[in-house]
């Protein structure tokens, strides 16, 4: 048997021909504190945690998505994402920004009651996080993230989700050290940086429009 041919996955970058290859995704959770009351958590400032998708959840661009199997309860969650153009370990935060090459806008899909079962039986989350096609995300701005921009989704035009990037727990700098500190960071990885409150059900059909001021928005289908 030949040796399978594997392709990487890429997002497109505003403005360029050019694609960003994706490494890996990371994501930080409850980083906005309306969204942990909303999931029954303390939002003190706690430490940061975090959890992975697979580099081939991404859906770059958005378009149709499959509703994805094994769930009767698919949530939304929009967030700011961050593309690494460099990478390092132990990073302090005032040296965190000069590892962003760019930011987009993305959803992090949720399987709610696989999460829910996971968490009742203290396993892990990955079957109701990292599952196909659960990353899309829109195209990258290159340079540092808005500090105070306005960051929303909408259903089927109805709004859902509304904040400000300033309301996030930890700053993108922060949350960058933080993951530093567990793993080494490189160029191609992408960090999800929390959602704020207002994350709810998706069905077959809905149309979904995600945005954050000053970055190129996202938006896509439901099959």
């Amino acid at each position: 048997m030949d040796l399978p041919a594997v392709t990487v996955p890429t997002i497109a970058i505003e403005g360029s021909t050019d694609r960003f290859p994706v490494r890996r995704i990371y994501c930080v959770g409850q980083n906005y504190a309306a969204h942990a009351r909303e999931m029954g958590a303390n939002p003190d400032r706690q430490a940061p945690f975090f959890f992975s998708k697979p580099a081939d959840a991404v859906v770059p661009g958005g378009g149709v998505l499959p509703f994805p199997p094994r769930t009767n309860d698919l949530h939304h969650e929009v967030e700011l994402v961050l593309a690494l153009g460099a990478g390092g370990s132990d990073v302090g935060v005032d040296d965190a920004g000069r590892l962003i090459f760019g930011c987009a806008v993305g959803v992090d899909l949720t399987r709610r009651d696989l999460q829910a079962e996971a968490k009742a039986a203290g396993r892990p989350w990955d079957m109701a996080k990292g599952f196909d096609r659960s990353a899309p995300i829109g195209a990258l701005a290159r340079g540092q993230p808005p500090a105070s921009a306005a960051i929303s989704l909408s259903v089927n035009g109805a709004a859902r989700q509304a904040g400000k990037l300033s309301d996030m727990i930890w700053s993108p700098a922060e949350i960058i050290a933080a993951l530093s500190s567990y793993v080494t960071l490189a160029p191609g990885d992408l960090i999800f940086t929390g959602t704020p409150s207002g994350v709810g059900r998706l069905l077959p059909g809905d149309n979904i429009e995600a945005s954050i001021e000053g970055l190129p928005p996202l938006s896509f289908r439901l099959a």
